[in-house]
Parts: structure tokens; sequence; C-alpha cells
């Protein structure tokens, strides 16, 4: 080779004195050749820096050995644990891994889907941008295998993995209610999703959960949220709910901002993830307020500036590298030959104390 060009298969064949198709079983991993034949080949790609072509092994075996990722954000550390679980586990059995984001955009996730078809990928992990107009994952999801990290789709029928939004919120928030808040802020993208008016979500919470349908993480959240002070005997009042217009830290900032310039405010804040829990830190700021003694604060999602702090943020910390691992293991199940009805993984969570909610029950010394 003069450095010019790479190898091909059929330099290998002729540096080690093979047939192509020999060359081509021993370095495409099917077929039977003799050990001797098998460590030729293998010596001459070594010498050669030979690398397969896995769109062209594809054509024979079917597989490329290649996973596809569709993240909502790639940019979100939410994503970049999970990310870092889901290619350790493919790592191990020699998957190959393709990254796009959707930017949480249709338009976004389709154009990651028909790249992920032409690179004829094995398999599919995402993080779907709609938990209910989603044909599109319905119609991919009869010939390739995909598994679904943090939400669902209504009526798809494929594997998952997340944890139970609901019961982890309404655990935590009686928590704060335990701890004597009585009026505890939420702060969350509420945009997505069928309702603009709140007081019907939390009457149906109450009536008829089951009407509300597939939720968005934020949604499951707050329903938990609702939960938790149903089971206290607490009305809720919708007045508390920060309701970012959308998933951005300054839509976050401003929406805390109005709870905190309430004349009765808050005592506690409620953040359902790490992008409303920047925005609410930040209106915090700006409002000169003291973690705790002048507000309690607990966030969903652990993020890396928590513990730098002082008091550090509670927090509800996600398993995330964990679950990027469990899809990937789900998804090799399922390449693998598991036929088995589609699973549902709910991964536990991790509750972080580090002195940002104080209790307000008289005689406790918080």
């Amino acid at each position: 080779m003069n450095g010019k060009r790479k190898a091909t298969i059929t330099d290998v064949a002729r540096l080690a004195g093979v047939s192509t198709a020999t060359a081509g079983r021993v370095l495409g991993g099917y077929g039977y050749s003799s050990g001797e034949k098998k460590d030729r080949v293998l010596k001459a790609a070594e010498d050669l820096g030979y690398r397969p072509n896995l769109l062209a092994r594809g054509l024979i075996t079917g597989r490329t050995r290649t996973i596809g990722f569709v993240a909502g954000d790639i940019a979100s550390p939410f994503y970049a644990r999970i990310l870092r679980g889901v290619s350790d586990a493919l790592k191990e059995q020699g998957f190959g891994l393709l990254i796009t984001t959707s930017d949480e955009t249709l338009a976004g996730e389709l154009e990651s889907i028909r790249l992920f078809q032409e690179k004829q990928v094995d398999g599919i992990i995402l993080s779907p941008c709609d938990t209910r107009d989603a044909d599109h994952l319905r119609r991919l999801a009869a010939s390739i295998p995909m598994v679904l990290i943090d939400r669902e789709v209504e009526g798809l029928a494929v594997d998952s993995v997340g944890i139970d939004n609901v019961a982890v919120a309404e655990a935590q928030v009686a928590g704060l209610i335990a701890a004597g808040h009585h009026r505890i802020g939420m702060v969350a993208e509420l945009h997505a999703g069928p309702w603009r008016d709140l007081p019907d979500v939390i009457r149906r919470v109450r009536e008829a959960p089951g009407s509300l349908g597939t939720l968005y993480p934020s949604w499951q959240r707050f329903i938990g949220y609702v939960r938790a002070h149903h089971a206290a005997g607490l009305e809720v009042d919708p007045s508390l709910t920060a309701r970012a217009d959308s998933y951005a830290r300054e839509a976050a900032r401003l929406q805390t901002a109005r709870l905190l310039a309430l004349p009765d405010r808050p005592t506690a804040l409620f953040t359902a993830d790490g992008v409303m829990t920047e925005g609410a830190m930040a209106a915090v700021v700006d409002a000169g307020l003291r973690l705790p003694q002048d507000l309690s604060f607990l966030a969903f999602d652990d993020l890396d500036w928590m513990d730098l702090l002082r008091p550090g943020i509670d927090a509800i910390s996600q398993p995330r590298r964990q679950m990027g691992e469990v899809a990937a293991r789900m998804l090799i199940d399922r390449l693998d030959g598991l036929s088995a009805p589609p699973r549902r993984h709910k991964l536990a969570v991790r509750s972080i104390v580090r002195g940002s909610v104080i209790s307000r029950v008289a005689g406790d010394p918080g």
C-alpha cells in the first residue's frame, strides 16, 4: 500500500494468500475458516491497517453493528450521562454508536431517523419529542428494534426505561409538606400537551387521572405535586405553579420571578428538571433571597454545580448513566432475538440532602 488509499478486503486477501470470500468470512465474523487461514487474514488486516466497511458487511449479514441514538438536546447534562451509559454498554458488545439531536422538534426527530435508515443502523434508542402524535415511530417500530428512554409514546408497544415520575414527585413534595411547607411553588415546562387550564388538570388528577393519557415527565411530576397536596388534605393553588412556556432557562427565570414577587410568596420551590432549576436559581439570586432561611429549594435532577454552593441544593438524582446502560442492553436483547412483550423498566432515584430545605414545623430544629 502506498498510503494514498484505504486498504480493501481484496488487498487483505492478496497479502494473506486466500480468496476474497475467505477474507470476507474472517473479517465479517460469519461462516467458517480454518485457524491457519484466519490467523493469516487477521495478520494481513493488521499490517495493512484495514478497516471493515460496515455498510458492505451489512449487505451480507443484515447487520452493521451500529446503533442510533436521538437525544432531545445533546447539550443537556441529562443526556450526556445517558449517552455515557449507552456508549459503555454498546462498546462491551462491539457495537458502534451514531448520535443525533432532535432539539425537541418533530422535524429534527424525523431527520435523525432518516439518517439512521440511510446508515442502516441495527436499532434505535431515543427520547421522543412527542408522547402522543408519533405515527412515524409506530411505523418505524414495525421494521427496526427500538427502545424509548425517559419518555413513552401512547400506543407504541416497544421497550422503555425511565423512572416513576409521578410516585417520585409525590413522595418528595410530601416531604416538603411534612416539613411544614404549605405554599410550595413548582417551576415546570408545562407548555407541551393539550391542557391550558391548570385547574381542570388538578381536578382530573383527583377525579379521573386515567383521562390524562401518556404525559411528558414534567407533567407527570406536576401530577405527583398535585397528588401530594391532595393526600395531605391541602388545596392546590394554581397561582403557585410557574408554568414556563418553553424548555428554556430564561422562561423559568421569568416565571419564578413572578412567584417570588407574590405578596404571600412560596416558602419552598420544587423544580421539575435541570433547566428549570437553573432559571429558578437565577430568579432567587436576583431577588436577593437566602437558602434556606428565606426560601427552601428542592430540585428534580442533580447537577454538578449544586454541590458547589453553600448550602448546596437538595436534589432528586436520576440514575442517568444506568438508564443508558439498561436501554442499550434491552436493545441488544431484541437484536439477539428476544420476542417477549414490551418491557417497562423503572429505575430507583436517590435523594440528595445538602441543606437547602428547612423545616417550618414548630419545635423542629430543621
